[in-house]
């Protein structure tokens, strides 16, 4: 897959696009993805770096890195991404100029697009526009009940397989491997401890079964209150791993949440418990679509 910052990087061809920001790559992008590819040549995905909605001065706690989307969106197939920087500009171009700008220049002849899309300033261009320029515009199949917006909700409540079933595949968390504590491996039980960007949702706080890098893992999203945290932190113990992830980009699968967190009376109340989570997490089934 080809990403390009600028349309002239991947230049003009006939091409059939999806236009959004597809935070998640949930089943509901995935429909129009699956309807891009079958519509025709040189399937290719038109998406914003930052989330629009932080440009204009919303919130917005993000499912995915950049990094991450790209990836899924690797995995479906797409031939080419054009990743447009969404500036305040960018946010005032009439529909009418955002094609002129970032579609004809990259031979964009269909775009496939739910039935409420919309683009340009004021949200003021949609799928009727479109056919007016003399682009097809073609409606994806809506997948009822799914949004990131859901997502975003059931993860915040911890979970973590509702929100699979929206997503298509279990939630995650992703970060870079810094130093921790090293309290885990003290007791027997080392972690990775992750370093999440600002930006991206963290699922409630508790202990979770799932995986990371094809192992399985117990990890704990929280401040760690047997001893007193403050801060918090996401840790990693995969199970029957030996090595040195320092410096890594990790992402963790979330499958079950087991527990909320806790303290303990004592190390060896908490290294019999984390051996129970482990257990758990040896235990655990993936979720499915």
């Amino acid at each position: 897959m080809t990403v390009a910052r600028t349309a002239a990087e991947l230049g003009r061809t006939p091409r059939t696009a999806a236009i959004g920001t597809f935070d998640g790559v949930h089943r509901g992008h995935r429909a129009v993805i699956e309807a891009t590819l079958a519509a025709g040549p040189q399937p290719t995905v038109v998406t914003f770096d930052p989330h629009p909605r932080e440009v204009l001065g919303n919130r917005v706690e993000l499912l995915t890195t950049l990094e991450r989307r790209l990836e899924l969106l690797a995995e479906l197939r797409i031939a080419d991404v054009l990743v447009v920087e969404f500036t305040l500009d960018v946010a005032a171009l009439a529909p009418e100029e955002f094609v002129s700008r970032y579609l004809e220049p990259i031979g964009v002849q269909t775009v496939v697009a739910g039935a409420n899309f919309r683009f340009g300033h004021r949200r003021s261009g949609d799928l009727a526009l479109l056919r007016r320029l003399g682009i097809e515009a073609r409606e994806a199949p809506h997948v009822d009940g799914v949004s990131s917006s859901e997502i975003r909700r059931l993860l915040a409540d911890g979970e973590v397989r509702a929100a699979a079933e929206l997503l298509g595949r279990p939630a995650e968390v992703e970060g870079t491997v810094v130093s921790g504590d090293a309290r885990g491996g003290t007791l027997g039980f080392p972690t990775a401890n992750l370093l999440v960007q600002s930006s991206l949702l963290v699922p409630r706080f508790g202990i979770y079964a799932g995986s990371a890098l094809g192992y399985r893992a117990a990890t704990s999203i929280g401040v760690n209150p047997h001893y007193g945290g403050a801060e918090r932190r996401v840790e990693a113990h995969l199970l029957d791993f030996e090595g040195d992830l320092y410096g890594r980009r990790l992402v963790v699968e979330l499958w079950e949440r087991l527990r909320d967190e806790a303290s303990f009376t004592d190390e060896s109340e908490l290294v019999a418990q984390i051996a129970r989570d482990v257990a758990a997490a040896r235990a655990a089934t993936r979720p499915g679509r």
